[in-house]
């Protein structure tokens, strides 16, 4: 009997030391991932989990790999060349192209914070809280916190209320969906009739786009990069970024699980504002579920509108050879806090236009994310290859080729959703979108 107990407490201390060990490592790569599960993320999984229920689940699993492997070649890449993306493309590539893919990014990041806005507005609207009181708050809290406060210690407390996103896991399994039906939906391959439908493709092309956004690659090959952990740490890195990217989509997933247990199965198939977001958690917290959606909504929302922006001050300084960072007076970085600053207030007031709907926002602005990802993907996927800039890190011909049929397959999902919202009998126009 004793001997038993030993054996059980040796196992339990051996999963305890793996799993801190897996938390030692966790960083760029985990929070990149997990920064784009933010209000535009929420509110699309939601959308389309009420809207279509588990018929859209097969989208999982393409996005998991397509994810795990942007991530990973994004971390080696930042590893082996010390480099962000933007820099690579400027130097291999040229400035005029290197403009043109960051003003694409630039416009698809202003979304992007407008999106936290429009998180920000709806979860603090669930306490009878305006948004021209909130948003104005919240935008001047963020810019101050990052610019005068500790950010890294900030990150890290973001990073940790993250995990807030387990109430949709717990609210999947209180639902008591039909997991059969569940693991069916996930594996299955969609028909054609689906991709007929303006409005599916646009679904899918949110998803694709929550999940795999391409602020992220230039953000996480900036942070390994700047952390020069060197080649002894490639290994640590291509770990942070797999398990972030595994974590980000699983939570993706148990999100459309939850509304489709709850709102789609009782008919409830429009998400028209953050109340009707909020009832998914209702197996959970029962009559106070909106305020469990509206903490974890509106961390979220400041999160991300604290890196978006951020990250696109660093990405466009660093391409076009600006003085950038966080330890340099404005006067030394012009530029970069003037992009920051920029974007911040542009996302915040832009919001505040009554005739704008919070959720519609932040559903298009991942749409937005998933048109312009393929083109960053086909340039990261040229300069992996590189065994010049790469060495014996570049992609293998087997990687490279399975990387190569995961954006030919985004990018033919991205093509038919823009044609069909131009076809005459389209019900659905993006012109139409983001107005209430």
């Amino acid at each position: 009997m004793q001997v038993a107990g030993v054996r059980r407490f040796r196992n339990f201390r051996y999963w305890l030391t793996r799993f801190l060990f897996i938390l030692s490592i966790l960083g760029p790569g985990f929070i990149t991932a997990n920064v784009d599960n933010d209000a535009g993320g929420i509110y699309t999984y939601a959308s389309t989990g009420a809207q279509f229920g588990y018929s859209i689940l097969w989208t999982i699993i393409p996005v998991a790999i397509a994810l795990t492997f942007a991530q990973e070649i994004a971390a080696r890449m930042g590893v082996i060349t010390g480099k962000g993306l933007s820099e690579l493309i400027r130097e291999h590539y040229g400035l005029r192209i290197t403009f043109f893919v960051l003003v694409g990014l630039v416009m698809c990041n202003l979304f992007d914070v407008i999106s936290e806005f429009a998180g920000v507005a709806t979860s603090m609207q669930l306490f009878s809280v305006s948004k021209f009181i909130s948003v104005p708050i919240a935008a001047a809290l963020v810019w101050a916190l990052v610019v005068f406060g500790d950010y890294k210690k900030l990150e890290k407390v973001f990073l940790v209320l993250s995990f807030l996103y387990i109430a949709y896991i717990i609210t999947a399994f209180l639902a008591k969906p039909d997991w059969a039906e569940v693991a069916r939906q996930v594996v299955r391959v969609p028909s054609w009739r689906e991709f007929k439908s303006s409005e599916y493709l646009y679904a899918a092309a949110g998803i694709i786009g929550a999940t795999i956004a391409p602020w992220q690659q230039f953000y996480l090959q900036a942070s390994v990069a700047e952390k020069g952990s060197g080649k002894s740490g490639l290994k640590y890195m291509q770990a942070d970024a797999i398990v972030g990217s595994i974590f980000s989509v699983f939570i993706a997933g148990f999100i459309i699980v939850a509304c489709s247990a709850t709102l789609n199965l009782h008919g409830q198939f429009r998400i028209a504002d953050a109340a009707d977001a909020a009832q998914s958690l209702k197996p959970l917290g029962g009559d106070y579920a909106f305020i469990l959606f509206a903490v974890g909504l509106l961390n979220a929302s400041l999160f991300a509108a604290s890196i978006l922006p951020l990250s696109t001050a660093y990405t466009v300084c660093e391409a076009m050879g600006f003085e950038s960072g966080l330890n340099k007076k404005i006067g030394e970085a012009r530029v970069f806090y003037g992009l920051y600053t920029a974007l911040v207030a542009g996302g915040a007031l832009i919001i505040l236009f009554p005739q704008l709907n919070p959720v519609r926002v932040a559903v298009f602005s991942q749409v937005l994310n998933g048109v312009l990802l393929p083109v960053v993907l086909v340039f990261v996927l040229q300069l992996v290859s590189k065994s010049e800039l790469m060495g014996k890190y570049a992609n293998s011909r087997g990687y490279q080729a399975c990387a190569w049929i995961i954006t030919f397959a985004i990018t033919a999902i991205i093509v038919a959703m823009l044609v069909a919202q131009y076809l005459p009998q389209s019900p659905l126009k993006i012109s139409q979108l983001i107005r209430g």
